[in-house]
């Protein structure tokens, strides 16, 4: 009676084996679907972001490079003594020339034929437009070079070429011309002046770089000395000025701004 009892129960065992490997086969097939289903939506989904990616490369880059993004326009900003149609002119070679294809190197070719330009900056305003900005070389005065006139900035570079003196632009004197010492310390003083002050300088001079002197309209003189604490000494200066104009004095000696004295 065992025997029988015995085989049902194997019979049953592996019906039950059967049925849970057919489960798990189901399982592992779903599995393969879901995973297979998630890789390839996976792969739409990078497949439309790369393709909107380099759809959007090449519109930026046919735009960018198309007729449409061309130089038409120059606009200049901060140019007093320069022609503004001169530096326009000096592009005439980018005109057609689309924006991103203006180098640097362009731009500086384009302008270097104006020495009166200290520094300038660029900026592309799409479609067409080139803004170029300017700051111009500040004139410090006058130096004769026994050939005639030169109007310098601070840093020797000739600005033109005058027949006589310019109202308002002082004669400078220096040991050594633009490229000595006194030069410079002369240059750096004129700099320091304020406005009420520089109005009324008409020379300066400086054989070295400690004793830099400047002259009035008037004929009074300033005893500066060296352009150390120039800030100070043209603070003073004007004070002294103030309490005693300069058809009254001979001389103001700055040298010592804590001390500085009129005679």
């Amino acid at each position: 009676m065992t025997a029988p009892s015995t085989s049902k129960s194997e019979r049953a065992a592996k019906r039950e084996l059967a049925a849970a490997a057919r489960e798990r086969r189901k399982y592992e097939r779903q599995e393969v679907r879901r995973f297979t289903k998630r890789s390839r939506r996976r792969r739409i989904v990078w497949s439309v972001v790369l393709g909107a990616i380099a759809a959007l490369v090449v519109v930026v880059a046919v735009g960018a490079y198309s007729p449409l993004m061309a130089l038409r326009e120059v606009r200049v900003e901060g140019a007093a003594r320069i022609p503004v149609a001169d530096v326009q002119a000096a592009f005439d070679d980018q005109l057609g020339t689309p924006l991103p294809l203006i180098a640097s190197a362009d731009v500086l070719a384009a302008l270097s034929d104006f020495p009166l330009i200290e520094t300038y900056s660029t900026e592309t305003i799409p479609p067409g437009t080139l803004v170029v900005r300017i700051v111009e070389r500040v004139p410090v005065g006058v130096v004769d070079t026994g050939n005639g006139l030169e109007l310098v900035d601070a840093a020797g570079v000739v600005i033109e070429r005058p027949t006589e003196r310019p109202d308002g632009q002082p004669l400078i004197v220096a040991e050594g011309g633009v490229a000595g010492e006194g030069f410079r310390a002369a240059a750096a003083v004129i700099r320091s002046l304020p406005p009420e002050v520089r109005g009324q300088l008409v020379g300066a001079s400086a054989a070295t770089a400690d004793d830099v002197q400047l002259e009035l309209s008037t004929g009074a003189t300033v005893v500066w000395g060296s352009a150390e604490e120039s800030a100070a000494k043209a603070a003073v200066l004007a004070r002294l000025m103030a309490a005693a104009p300069p058809d009254t004095v001979g001389e103001y000696d700055v040298s010592s701004p804590a001390s500085a004295v009129t005679r």
